[in-house]
């Protein structure tokens, strides 16, 4: 799958490509719409949590660092266990996943606050009152989608793609 990217100057526009994405077969659940606060989206397919912020990133990278810290930990705690305590490899299997879902956890509650970092080049226009549509489609069709856009949309900006989309978009 694809991300395409369009800037278009409101939601009378935004419609129009929507309607047509629908009758080329490319499911409501795939369209997001992004736009400044205070701009009615009416009953356009809003841009979910996790294409506005940058919650799976943080959550991969919380959940791979809690796991090597409390991998670690349990591998020092078995190499130099308290005296008294015997100490096995499921002691570290139990921190290893609890680390992980720890690091996970505190790393989404970071990253719900962290503007999406591939939206990024588009927060100027986004705040002049653009909006910001983005398709996932096969990377078969990604042309197809463009020239469609192109040809009954003069007014919208193709803004280009991204290489690959988040497992989770």
């Amino acid at each position: 799958m694809r991300r395409i990217y369009f800037l278009l100057p409101d939601v009378h526009s935004a419609k129009g490509i929507i309607d047509e994405l629908l009758l080329k077969h490319i499911e409501w659940r795939h369209i997001h719409v992004l736009a400044r606060p205070g701009i009615p989206l009416e009953d356009l397919p809003q841009a979910t949590l996790a294409q506005r912020s940058d919650l799976l990133p943080a959550l991969a990278r919380g959940t791979a660092a809690g796991g090597v810290t409390g991998m670690l930990a349990g591998l020092v705690a078995m190499a130099f266990p308290p005296s008294g305590l015997t100490i096995a490899g499921g002691v570290v299997v139990l921190l290893t996943l609890a680390s992980a879902g720890f690091g996970a956890w505190t790393a989404t509650m970071i990253g719900v606050d962290v503007p999406n970092t591939r939206l990024k080049r588009f927060e100027e226009a986004i705040g002049k009152g653009e909006l910001l549509m983005m398709v996932d489609v096969g990377k078969d069709r990604v042309e197809e989608i463009e020239q469609l856009v192109k040809s009954h949309h003069p007014e919208a900006d193709i803004e280009g793609t991204d290489p690959t989309i988040p497992a989770f978009p």
